[in-house]
């Protein structure tokens, strides 16, 4: 396949898209919100608005609380907007890990909180009148080697002890390659998550929920009420709050950055004339592949193809890398390979993040923090997990019994040996890239930059981060992300400055696109 450069060729059908879109952000994008221009005061403040954000707005909004959420971008344009939209309590292999980690009670639990997750979200479907394309899918783990299936068998093992109705199979006749063994969770589910969040918004707000967008908190400050201030310089006063915008913001309150591990993963949307498949797909080899259908609103039919995650700004070569264009041209010849594709309509990609212990954090925050309130670490499932979160923050809130309280605990038991290892792995990752960052010398220079090419060059001895754009503007930013002063590295398929040490990304001139980073790059 032929590489992505401005000015180079013509776009047929069966090329990548120039630029990235997401599927769901696509046609279905959110009505426009005014962003927070005067202080005001509230009984609970929400800062971010994706579908852990929006799921616990409804659910206080229905008790009568008065809510305010607060975006830093649009609604549903963080990983919410950019997921593969999956409705499910199988999330790769878990549950075995599960048991190891924490014992068969907390296993099982994790399973129910998720499940009964899947149920709210049909409940609210059906309740509401929410057109958002919601279908009745199986869960399906396959293997295509022996080690795979040795790991379906240990999988459908925990199955078995937690009490959850797997069915293992050697026939798989939809999936369009051999495949040596499944593993099958019944009744699950698929959407189209924006139009979701959408009849989810438009429900709050008529409960009396205010959303404000392009509106990014700064700081937070706990006295006897919460003051957040935004980086406008406005303030909002509150009761409570829950930080539910990924990476929470104020990631030094029970030093989050330091539990927590960005990891990035790629899409393509492609048009067949057809599809048989009556499941939602996903392999347990490396790489990934993940694979669900999606229904156009013309009637078109679509097969997204998902995988070729890695570190989040972590790349081949970070002062010229082509490997983010790569990862999506390898979706691309994966799906061509195997279905019969008309065109690439879109491709996309995501960010997620990983916990220690691959349960996510949702609850107080932290002991010195009794009313504030977070939502993080949903490993690429969070449809559920941040369904579940929502449901959960917002009994917090009321001082409500939730069974899940414990289980998602950030605060929950001091380390394990597992997390011990984790932790010491992912910080010395960091502290190796903050190291690298500091003592490369990029050789190129500004004179070199093409069109539509960003690289890191050397300008009057500065490091200087740059991107010619395609009327040949060139935008210059200092390369030093301003979370905690890591280098920041070029991703050309995003156009994007992305932090290889805790995941902020920044637009080529500088703006914050995604936290925990809250000031833009500084600009040269």
């Amino acid at each position: 396949m032929k590489k992505l450069r401005a000015g180079g060729f013509i776009m047929c059908a069966l090329d990548l898209p120039k630029f990235t879109k997401s599927y769901w952000r696509k046609e279905h994008s959110n009505k426009t919100y005014p962003p927070f221009e005067s202080d005001v005061s509230a009984e609970v403040c929400i800062i971010g608005a994706g579908i852990t954000g929006v799921t616990a707005a409804y659910s206080l909004a229905k008790a009568g609380v008065k809510v305010i959420v607060i975006e830093g971008s649009k609604i549903a344009s963080g990983t919410t907007g950019f997921t593969t939209a999956k409705i499910t309590a199988q999330h790769g292999i878990i549950y075995d890990e599960l048991i190891q980690t924490f014992g068969k009670t907390t296993a099982r639990q994790y399973y129910d909180a998720n499940q009964q997750a899947r149920e709210q979200i049909q409940k609210w479907v059906t309740e509401l009148s929410i057109d958002c394309d919601f279908e009745e899918r199986h869960a399906v783990l396959y293997a295509q080697t022996s080690q795979g299936v040795d790991q379906l068998h240990t999988e459908k093992a925990a199955y078995d002890k937690l009490g959850i109705p797997g069915e293992l199979s050697i026939s798989m006749n939809e999936l369009p390659f051999p495949v040596s063994e499944t593993l099958t969770l019944p009744n699950q589910a698929q959407f189209h998550p924006v139009k979701y969040i959408n009849g989810l918004v438009k429900e709050a707000q008529n409960l009396g929920v205010t959303f404000y967008e392009n509106t990014r908190a700064s700081s937070l400050k706990h006295n006897d009420e919460i003051v957040i201030e935004t980086t406008n310089g406005k303030k909002i006063t509150a009761k409570q709050v829950l930080v539910t915008s990924h990476f929470p913001f104020n990631d030094k309150n029970g030093l989050y950055f330091s539990k927590l591990s960005p990891q990035r993963s790629y899409a393509v949307c492609v048009r067949v004339p057809d599809e048989h498949l009556n499941g939602m797909y996903i392999n347990v080899e490396k790489p990934t592949r993940s694979i669900r259908t999606a229904k156009g609103d013309k009637g078109e039919n679509y097969v997204i193809v998902g995988g070729e995650g890695h570190k989040a700004g972590q790349y081949e070569d970070p002062t010229h890398d082509e490997s983010t264009v790569e990862r999506y041209e390898t979706l691309v010849q994966f799906a061509k390979q195997h279905f019969p594709v008309q065109s690439i309509d879109t491709h996309w990609s995501a960010q997620d993040l990983e916990t220690l212990d691959r349960v996510p954090y949702i609850g107080e925050m932290t002991s010195g923090l009794p009313h504030v309130f977070v939502a993080t670490g949903f490993a690429k499932w969070g449809m559920t997990n941040g369904t579940a979160a929502g449901l959960l923050l917002a009994d917090l809130v009321q001082n409500k019994f939730n069974v899940n309280k414990e289980l998602y605990s950030p605060t929950r038991s001091k380390l394990k040996q597992h997390d011990t290892k984790n932790f010491v792995k992912e910080n010395t990752n960091v502290a190796k890239e903050l190291v690298k960052g500091k003592f490369t010398r990029p050789s190129d220079t500004l004179e070199n930059l093409q069109v539509d090419e960003g690289r890191i060059v050397m300008i009057d001895h500065h490091k200087t981060g740059a991107y010619k754009d395609e009327h040949g503007k060139i935008h210059l930013v200092k390369p030093t992300c301003t979370h905690l002063g890591c280098d920041v590295h070029w991703n050309n398929s995003e156009r994007s400055w992305d932090c290889p040490c805790h995941g902020s990304r920044f637009s080529y001139t500088g703006e914050v696109l995604e936290g925990p980073a809250v000031k833009p790059l500084e600009r040269r």
